[in-house]
């Protein structure tokens, strides 16, 4: 399994882009949001998710660990496979996402091509205990709930580490945002 990739952007074109690493090139397909922020001849690096199927191999790229665990989540769900995944990852940050699903808002995550309002409903009742709790709903911010930053790498470490999204979020809850990376992984560690 490719687990990442790092390289040069060679191209972008319908919503992926080819990573040159040493001169073999590895069509990745992105996020809106993630192909929006990458431009031709940035070195990058991707979390990869690799699906192999009869007729094809596909790679789906991640700019951060953790939005590739959420794309591993919602594709556990029984009727979303990778393109509704990665519209619904579509439709704001990964945050943002786990906020919607942990505050049960069908709305939103119907509004992804492809999800009808019964595969939104199902992505909630699957996934809710799984996300972890939420820390906004709507634009307010959540009083006592965990904080997640968008690129947090101690998030990141953790969930490296083996933990799932939600234990990764709870373990961090509480830990001051400002203090280095390593320290926070070791206050998050200590916790458990």
């Amino acid at each position: 399994m490719i687990a990442h990739i790092k390289g040069i952007i060679a191209e972008k074109f319908n919503s992926s882009i080819i990573v040159d690493v040493s001169g073999v090139g590895y069509e990745l397909a992105l996020t809106t949001l993630d192909y929006d922020e990458v431009n031709l001849n940035d070195e990058k690096k991707f979390y990869t998710y690799h699906k192999v199927a009869e007729t094809a191999e596909e790679l789906y790229g991640f700019s951060t660990l953790a939005a590739k665990k959420i794309f591993e989540l919602l594709i556990s769900v029984n009727g979303v496979g990778p393109k509704a995944g990665m519209a619904i990852l579509s439709l704001g940050t990964p945050e943002e996402v786990r906020n919607a699903i942990a505050n049960g808002d069908v709305s939103f995550i119907s509004k992804a091509a492809g999800v009808g309002k019964k595969s939104a409903e199902r992505v909630i009742v699957d996934l809710r205990d799984k996300v972890g709790l939420p820390s906004k709903y709507g634009t307010a911010e959540i009083v006592g709930a965990p904080k997640v930053s968008e690129n947090d790498e101690a998030l990141d470490a953790l969930m490296a580490l083996g933990f799932p999204l939600k234990d990764a979020t709870d373990a961090l809850s509480g830990i001051d945002e400002n203090l280095p990376t390593e320290e926070r992984i070791k206050q998050a560690l200590k916790s458990r």
